[in-house]
């Protein structure tokens, strides 16, 4: 017998702060009557963390001290054992999203060694011979939108070949200048960055200008800390050789899933 089980939250972005209600229904779609031993629903928390291939090896201690760090779990009755009538059944629920203690509810955060993941889950037990049913739901948590105003701190920059890192021939390098400012460097997370570059000369032609946003991620315990940069994402500003002495407008948004707000603990850090 076919059977269909799905969590569907009320809002659509799936976007909650702490201190709300996760509300929405367990929706059970069957063509007969169901004969089920109860059905629940579990909401859980967790910062997941994972060292580099680079690092596996050197920091042995860490597997073995740090496991998932659980932020907040809970679990309800939605129904208790009975049978669940044919076609269409939903069966509404609400969660409080409060945490116990001294815990504090990050942002959710998908990144390579540091994963901040907020889920429901549904489980269905059923007779002896039948399959339990089980769904899983994701949703998202953000931070409350901090009441005090943050200054904006302009930053100028200079390019140069002298000023690039990681390469080997400087002096192969063609000689250019380019310029430039941020509007801020303490950034809100939900408005873009802004500010503008400039390129005042260059010995050859540009084929490109690229804005690209790496996040910084640290994670270990007292035996050590590994630290990986990686990128999150990598826009174009301007394409070809562009006019000398024209500035040109820097506008990058921040991608939610992949970014969150400079975030420091014992076990990890994560930056951009």
């Amino acid at each position: 017998m076919s059977v269909t089980l799905d969590i569907r939250l009320k809002r659509a972005n799936k976007v909650y702060h702490e201190g709300e209600a996760v509300a929405g229904v367990v929706l059970l779609v069957c063509k007969e009557a169901l004969q089920h031993h109860g059905i629940s629903l579990n909401m859980e928390g967790l910062v997941n963390l994972q060292l580099s291939s680079k690092s596996v090896g050197v920091f042995e201690a860490f597997y073995n001290s740090v496991k998932p760090i659980q932020l907040i779990s809970s679990t309800i009755e939605v129904a208790k054992a009975g049978k669940i009538p044919g076609g269409k059944t939903e069966i509404p629920f609400e969660f409080p999203l409060n945490t116990k203690g001294n815990k504090v509810l990050y942002e959710t955060y998908h990144g390579v060694f540091v994963n901040i993941q907020y889920s429901l889950r549904c489980d269905m037990k059923r007779p002896l011979l039948a399959k339990d049913l089980s769904r899983n739901c994701e949703f998202i948590v953000h931070s409350q939108p901090q009441k005090a105003k943050v200054v904006p701190t302009p930053v100028n920059f200079t390019i140069t070949p002298a000023t690039l890192q990681n390469t080997r021939e400087r002096s192969l390098l063609p000689k250019f200048l380019v310029r430039g400012n941020l509007d801020a460097t303490n950034c809100v997370i939900s408005q873009p960055l802004t500010g503008e570059v400039m390129v005042e000369n260059s010995e050859v032609p540009i084929k490109s200008i690229e804005l690209q946003l790496v996040r910084v991620e640290t994670c270990g315990c007292a035996e050590g800390y590994a630290r990986d940069a990686t990128e999150i994402q990598n826009i174009q500003i301007a394409e070809g050789d562009v006019c000398h002495g024209l500035p040109i407008p820097i506008y990058m948004v921040f991608p939610r899933l992949f970014t969150c707000p400079t975030l420091e603990t014992t076990n990890f850090k994560s930056l951009k």
